[in-house]
C-alpha cells in the first residue's frame, strides 16, 4: 500500500433517499458503521449511538484509532450526514463504498479533503 502524502483524508457523505425505517435504528448504524470501519482497515476503540425518540434520528460516533467515523440521520426527510476521517494506512473511500451498499442511498454526495 501506497502512503498518501497527507497525514489524512476526511470524507464528508450526504446520502439522500435512504430508507426512513433504516435512518432511525440506533442499533443498525451502529453496526454497519462498525463494519465499514473494519472493511477500510481501521481499528475500532469504541462507538456512542443516541436515537432521538419516536419518528427522530439518531447520532453517532465510531471512534477509531485512525480518528472516526461519525452519522447524523433525519428519517424524516431521508437523509444521512457521514463524516469518515481516517489517516495512516486506514482507507475511507472503503468505508464509504460499505455504507453506501448497506444504506443504499438514492443518491450521494462526496467531498473528499486531505487533511494536514
Amino acid at each position: 500500500m501506497t502512503p498518501h502524502a497527507t497525514p489524512g483524508r476526511h470524507i464528508l457523505a450526504d446520502f439522500r433517499g435512504v430508507s426512513a425505517r433504516l435512518l432511525a435504528d440506533a442499533q443498525a448504524l451502529e453496526r454497519e458503521l462498525v463494519l465499514a470501519a473494519e472493511a477500510a482497515g481501521a481499528r475500532v476503540l469504541g462507538a456512542h449511538f443516541h436515537h432521538f425518540g419516536e419518528g427522530a434520528g439518531v447520532t453517532g460516533v465510531v471512534m477509531l484509532s485512525e480518528s472516526h467515523i461519525s452519522i447524523h440521520s433525519w428519517p424524516e426527510h431521508r437523509f444521512a450526514a457521514l463524516d469518515i476521517f481516517m489517516c495512516g494506512a486506514a482507507r475511507p473511500e472503503l468505508a464509504l463504498e460499505r455504507l453506501r451498499a448497506a444504506l443504499g442511498p438514492e443518491t450521494v454526495r462526496v467531498t473528499t479533503v486531505d487533511r494536514g
